[in-house]
């Protein structure tokens, strides 16, 4: 068994794309034992990964083709949104198990599609796989015929909502959340649904005058996309609510990791639809972080993987899409890299079982489809910014 280093690089250009996406700023980051240890923990290590490298039950029988071909291929490229640190397990257990090297590339989602959409054009090398949160560009992807066709034995496992035309795969469940500040704001303070936060904005509007934080849906495209789904859930709720901040003259922002730590600095008291992972995180490790998801529903967001049509090692982007979806993959997405499973068989704080739960019908996941694009249609973008700007910038 040989484990091949991850080859990991970022670049971090501004991407020609109209929608400015923004990616979350925050970064989350042996002792020596006796020989003999160490060449028992070898051996179990190759026993386990020697299982795994097994046709995986209900797999089909033709699949040992599959991972021999992405053998001969040797190496896989990934673009990718998600920080290396939180999936370098993740790269370094796939390397361990099929010998293929990992080169992944960590950047935000606009460069994402604005590189690949070059290369794709110049017919360069390029991503065999993208993995990106923009779930709207990764949709618009797949309609203008430029990814490939997979059905993963995986997919199965997986909700219907979170796949689309067999090229387009949710590997995450990600939970919006409301997150404030806990040396600040008491406990019985804390809103507990849009109602009680639009209230507590409107009561002790001096309190919170200036100290509000929600994405700058101009910049940031993947805020945009949550503040659309928010009017599909709920427009009137969505709407009243946007108009209470922006009666606080709110600090918008274009990354969850600068809204989380003006939270903790107490520059600002409370946030808006912050992407839940990372604020668990993160308050696992800063103790003014508090968060809550809103009880009268909670949008969740997901990471899709997607296969590109010009893959030069597309065995290889098969066995890593079949990984992140198998149940070894999601349990260390949800217990080591601290991403929501979106398995139910997997268990643990950060998986779907739990959030299911804990907020049950309250949970809203964003449907992957074409649905997704209609406001990637610049007649409806524009309509849909105005009407956000007279609301947030009273």
């Amino acid at each position: 068994m040989s484990l091949v280093s991850a080859s990991v690089t970022r670049r971090d250009r501004i991407g020609l794309y109209s929608f400015a996406y923004t990616k979350p700023t925050s970064r989350y980051l042996e002792d020596d034992v006796q020989i003999n240890f160490k060449a028992l923990a070898v051996a179990v290590a190759f026993a386990t990964n020697s299982a795994w490298a097994a046709i995986p039950p209900g797999y089909p029988t033709d699949y040992q083709a599959t991972v021999d071909g992405a053998k001969k291929e040797g190496k896989l490229i990934v673009y990718s949104v998600t920080d290396t640190a939180l999936v370098r397990p993740l790269i370094k257990d796939f390397e361990s198990l099929y010998g293929v090297k990992v080169e992944y590339n960590d950047m935000n989602t606009t460069e994402l599609y604005n590189r690949y959409i070059s290369e794709n054009a110049a017919s360069g090398v390029s991503a065999d796989v993208l993995w990106s949160s923009a779930m709207d560009l990764q949709i618009k992807l797949v309609n203008d015929g430029l990814m490939t066709a997979y059905e993963s034995p995986e997919a199965k496992q997986l909700p219907q909502w979170a796949q689309y035309q067999k090229q387009a795969y949710g590997t995450t469940y990600e939970p919006l959340a409301i997150v404030y500040n806990k040396r600040l704001m008491p406990a019985g303070e804390v809103p507990q649904t849009r109602a009680d936060l639009i209230k507590l904005l409107q009561d002790k509007s001096d309190r919170f005058k200036g100290r509000v934080t929600t994405y700058d849906i101009e910049k940031s495209g993947v805020g945009f996309n949550y503040l659309t789904q928010d009017v599909r859930v709920n427009p009137q709720v969505t709407w009243d609510l946007v108009k209470a901040m922006g009666a606080t003259g709110p600090k918008l922002q274009s990354s969850t990791g600068a809204m989380m730590e003006r939270i903790s600095s107490g520059e600002n008291l409370i946030g808006y639809n912050i992407l839940g992972s990372y604020a668990v995180i993160k308050a696992k490790k800063d103790p003014s972080i508090g968060y809550v998801y809103p009880k009268d529903y909670t949008l969740v967001a997901s990471r899709l993987v997607t296969i590109s049509k010009k893959a030069q090692s597309p065995n290889a982007a098969k066995l890593w899409v079949d990984y992140l979806l198998s149940r070894r993959g999601q349990t260390l997405l949800a217990n080591q890299a601290g991403l929501f499973s979106i398995r139910a068989d997997v268990e643990g704080e950060t998986s779907m079982a739990a959030l299911t739960k804990q907020l049950g019908n309250s949970l809203k996941p964003v449907p992957i489809g074409a649905e997704l694009l209609v406001y990637l249609d610049q007649s409806k973008r524009l309509e849909f910014l105005k009407q956000w700007q007279q609301s947030i910038r009273r």
